[in-house]
Formats: structure tokens, C-alpha cells, sequence
């Protein structure tokens, strides 16, 4: 039972420092550096629980492996890694002009 009690604790104190430092950024002429980034590293902790969730609960997580399974599937049969025999790009199609450059 001593875990949660330390957690208790030390989130208590950690918030009075955040507070302290506020406070000190707001009512003290000589608040400097350390009242600043102990303030600005506190609002920037409390946006953690907020923004990042556990990958198995996310929604519409992808997931391991998905990725590169994707891009193996987008590759063209014979594709290297190092771009051998079979590398050329499908995107453009050569275009079909009977043979004719330009204009007749």
C-alpha cells in the first residue's frame, strides 16, 4: 500500500511546485527562468493523458507489421531492394502515339 500513498505524494507535491511557480510568474517583479520553464514543463505534462493513448485502444490504430506489409504489397514482382531487374515504375504508362513524335 505504499505505492499509490508515494504516488499521492509526490503528485501533490509536484503540483504545489507547478503552482508555486505560477503564482511567482504572476504576483513577483524578480520571477525568472526557473518559475518559467518549471510552469511551462508542467502545462506541457498535462497535455500527455490527453493526447497519447495505448496503441490497442486507439481508434483506428494500424496494426504491427501492417505497414510494412503495405509496402511490400506495393512493390512490382521482382522489385529488390536495391531497385533491381523489375524496379520501373508503373505510375505513367508509355503513351500510345503510334510511333509519331509530334505533330503531323
Amino acid at each position: 500500500m505504499a505505492g499509490p500513498a508515494v504516488r499521492r505524494g509526490v503528485t501533490l507535491g509536484l503540483g504545489a511546485l507547478w503552482w508555486w511557480a505560477v503564482a511567482r510568474l504572476v504576483l513577483a517583479p524578480d520571477a525568472g527562468g526557473l518559475e518559467g520553464a518549471i510552469a511551462a514543463g508542467g502545462w506541457g505534462l498535462s497535455l500527455l493523458p490527453v493526447h497519447c493513448v495505448p496503441k490497442g485502444r486507439a481508434a483506428g490504430a494500424v496494426g504491427a507489421g501492417r505497414w510494412r506489409q503495405a509496402w511490400r504489397a506495393g512493390r512490382p514482382s521482382g522489385a529488390g531492394r536495391s531497385g533491381g531487374a523489375g524496379a520501373a515504375t508503373t505510375a505513367s504508362p508509355p503513351r500510345r502515339s503510334g510511333g509519331r513524335s509530334g505533330p503531323s
